[in-house]
């Protein structure tokens, strides 16, 4: 008897065991694709800012491409930074590129905005972020240690003069250090996510703690609107049943202006019957399906165990 026991309390564990491990990988998150943006930017002393942007794709195993590009710094970028430009993998190198600007007066917020989009079996993704560049210093101080094999002709030229021109760039840094005030202590950018599918067109808004309140409003081209009070801290969204045609125009109460963002189709919609739920969250449908056939399948071992029991009592 102590060992039907243990057979069956075996057998109704395994079912349990295989059920919860079943529903664990259903109900496992879903990967965030998102654009990974940073940058940091140096003076020269002459006033003049260069700025080093750097984008990494938090995919290891698909490209992104570049569908938007912002940046508070006017002029264009040097490198492989550009709009369209594909995001490489994860593990292989980001996309870098170079701005420079000599700036009077006040140095403003160096900030960058980039979207990145990505396309995944039956759903496409397109997330924004926007990120400001960090202080790194002097150039001069960045330059100086790659023109190390001539140290010997322009160690006489440093003695007279050089000695006083580092000096000089004292007043330069007047210029990086009013920048190193408008860097931080401003309020977090919230992170912008546009997620399609066969049937649904979702606009997710991502609000940091350290955020600001704002309305955001979404309207079709058939006048269909709708909106959600963005709060510090949460993360609102808004759905659209999705067709062919379907446009919706965002618009913003603490900015001006409004974008217009039509609907594509992932191409993978016309290999199967469409559909498919928003990345974000648990598939519920799935976790109940899974559950379902993965209990039933304990259930199986419980009467299975018992049949043994009756045979081995008869």
């Amino acid at each position: 008897m102590n060992r039907l026991k243990f057979r069956r309390v075996a057998a109704i564990a395994a079912g349990t065991l295989i059920g919860l491990a079943g529903i664990a990988s259903v109900a496992g998150p879903a990967m965030a694709h998102h654009p990974e943006p940073s940058g940091t930017y140096c003076a020269a002393p002459d006033g003049k800012i260069t700025v080093n942007w750097t984008v990494g794709n938090s995919e290891t195993d698909l490209e992104g491409t570049i569908t938007k590009l912002v940046s508070t710094v006017p002029g264009d970028f040097t490198g492989a930074l550009a709009l369209n430009a594909t995001l490489p993998k994860k593990g292989d190198g980001p996309l870098t590129g170079t701005q420079a600007r000599t700036f009077t007066g006040a140095l403003p917020e160096l900030k960058l905005t980039v979207e990145a989009r990505w396309e995944r079996g039956d759903r496409i993704i397109t997330e924004e972020r926007t990120v400001t560049a960090q202080p790194a210093g002097d150039c001069a101080l960045a330059e100086s240690p790659s023109p190390s094999a001539p140290t010997t002709s322009p160690e006489p030229t440093r003695s007279p003069e050089a000695a006083a021109s580092p000096s000089t760039s004292g007043s330069p840094s007047a210029t990086p250090s009013s920048p190193s005030a408008t860097t931080p202590s401003g309020p977090e950018e919230p992170v912008f996510r546009l997620e399609e599918t066969c049937d649904e067109m979702t606009f997710i808004v991502e609000n940091p703690a350290k955020g600001i309140p704002f309305t955001a409003t979404f309207t079709t081209e058939k006048g269909v609107t709708k909106k959600f009070e963005s709060t510090p801290g949460r993360t609102s969204s808004v759905t659209f049943d999705a067709y062919q045609g379907l446009k919706v125009t965002v618009s913003y109460d603490v900015v001006e202006g409004s974008e217009t963002i039509e609907y594509n189709q992932p191409r993978n919609c016309d290999k199967g019957e469409g559909g498919g739920l928003p990345v974000t969250g648990a598939a519920t449908g799935g976790i109940a399906a899974g559950a379902v056939v993965l209990l039933a399948a304990g259930a199986i071992l419980f009467v299975v165990a018992r049949r043994r029991r009756v045979r081995f009592t008869a």
